[in-house]
Parts: C-alpha cells; structure tokens; sequence
C-alpha cells in the first residue's frame, strides 16, 4: 500500500490564509477531495494524510468531516490550543474519532523560536501519548537545536519532522542543518517526511542533483525505516506540481531494496499514524 503522509485542504481565505502570497498565485484557490483523488491514483497511491494549515479547532473538525466523507483519506492531522489548561480534554475528544491521528502547530511562524520549549506547550503535548496521538513537528533549520531538545524531553510521543525541516536547498545550504537532523534523528521517536523540498528549492530552475545531498543525509540519518513519502499538495504546485515532486522522489528510491521502498512508499506512515 502506498500512503501520501502529508497533503492539505482549505477553501481559500485570502484573510486567514494571507501566508499563500501573490508569489503563490497558483495555490489561491480552493482545494477539496476531488481534486486530489485522481492524481493519487495516477500515481497508484492508495491513501492519504490530511495535516492542518489552519490553527483552529474549526480547522480540525473541517478535515475530520472530510475524512469521514472519503475513505482515500486515511488519517487526519490537526490542530488544538496546547497552551489552554483543558488541552487534554480537548485532545481526549477529537481522539474518539478513528481518523484522528496526530497534531501539527506552525512552529515555524512562532516570532519566539523556542516556542516549543516553554513548558505549557510541552505539557500538552506529552498529554498525545495518553491517546496514541502522533506530533507532526513543522520549523524552520534555525529551530532544530530547539527541536532536538523539545524530542529529547519529551517520552512516549511519536514525533516527525515535515518536509526534512526546509533546509535552504536554493542556495545549497547544508552543514548546519545536516549537523543538527542527523542529532535529532538519534532519538528512536523521531520520524522524517521526505516532503515539501521543492518549496525550497528555486521554483523555476530546480533539478534532481540539487536535492540528491539532502536526501542522502535524511535517509543515513534516519534509516529506511524512519522516513516517508508526503507531497505538500497543493503547496507543491508553486514548484511544479505533483508530478515533478514525485518524480524526485521516485528517482532517489530506486537505490532502496525492494524492502525499503514499501516501507517508505506506505508501511512506516502506516505504522507512525497508526493508519
């Protein structure tokens, strides 16, 4: 089974959703189930993961009705106030539908960068293991030495970096980023999404070699076993689109044991969501 780890929906509000600029014109628009439905299965993806770029309760609910109307969407990532004194009943009540999976926060947009680390928003999220509940861990290089520490202090929740923590690969920049993913990646809880790396890139000019060093230290870190495939759909479409995305991927995997490649192409993001 092949199982597409992280891809999003929205009806586009250019209020909330102010983050997708004029440079991004592309992706100004709605995106539902139906669009997404035939690329998967073009692709010969069974399934997917719809992770939240809202920070709102409203947000979670619109995916989980979502994931109850499309059975192709296998699990649901969203979101909850970690910081509220009552987080863990909120959690404990999105946990009794069997599409809830995991629970993402935009670290990356926080203007304190150790955000992760202030000791309320750790006490929330230590309150996922309770219900077997994953966290999806979405910051920018500058937040790994943060990140490290907020894996480390933290037992019993599976954790997984999106899109290999948006590595500068437009500008070729790799030493201090492959220095702090490869620490984090000492922790048996930490998992990587092979995922968002065009966003990274140059949008018009990118080619496979310029992504080929990040993947090979993301997939020595981690292992074959920690690592799975997520596109960024629809964000993706700002640097070519689906098909091009998946082609990076596909190319750089041909390496992996036969395996190797159902683990990344489906099994670890089944067994890390609990799909």
């Amino acid at each position: 089974m092949r199982i597409d780890s992280h891809q999003h929906f929205w009806k586009f509000n250019p209020v909330r959703d102010a983050w997708i600029n004029e440079s991004m014109k592309v992706i100004q628009r709605d995106f539902y189930p139906e669009d997404i439905e035939p690329i998967l299965k073009k692709h010969h993806i069974d399934g997917c993961v719809s992770v939240q770029a809202d920070q709102s309760e409203a947000e979670t609910e619109f995916l989980l009705d979502l994931a109850d109307k499309h059975d192709f969407i296998k699990g649901v990532v969203g979101w909850v106030d970690f910081m509220h004194p009552h987080v863990r009943e909120t959690i404990a009540r999105y946990a009794e539908n069997n599409k809830m999976k995991g629970m993402r926060h935009v670290l990356q947009g926080e203007s304190d960068r150790a955000y992760m680390l202030n000791p309320r928003f750790m006490k929330g999220i230590a309150a996922l293991k309770n219900y077997d509940l994953a966290y999806d861990v979405l910051v920018f290089p500058d937040q790994l030495g943060y990140t490290n520490q907020f894996v480390k202090n933290i037992s019993g929740v599976r954790f997984v970096i999106d899109h290999i923590a948006k590595p500068d690969i437009k500008n070729q920049n790799i030493d201090k980023w492959e220095h702090s993913m490869r620490l984090i990646a000492q922790h048996e809880n930490a998992w990587c999404k092979v995922s968002g790396m065009v966003t990274e890139a140059d949008w018009q000019n990118w080619k496979y070699e310029d992504f080929e060093p990040y993947l090979n230290v993301v997939f020595e870190a981690f292992g074959a076993n920690r690592v799975m495939f997520g596109s960024d759909w629809p964000v993706c479409n700002v640097a070519g689109g689906y098909d091009k995305m998946i082609g990076i991927v596909e190319q750089y995997t041909t390496q992996l044991s036969a395996g190797e490649q159902s683990r990344f192409w489906g099994l670890n993001a089944i067994e890390f969501y609990k799909l």
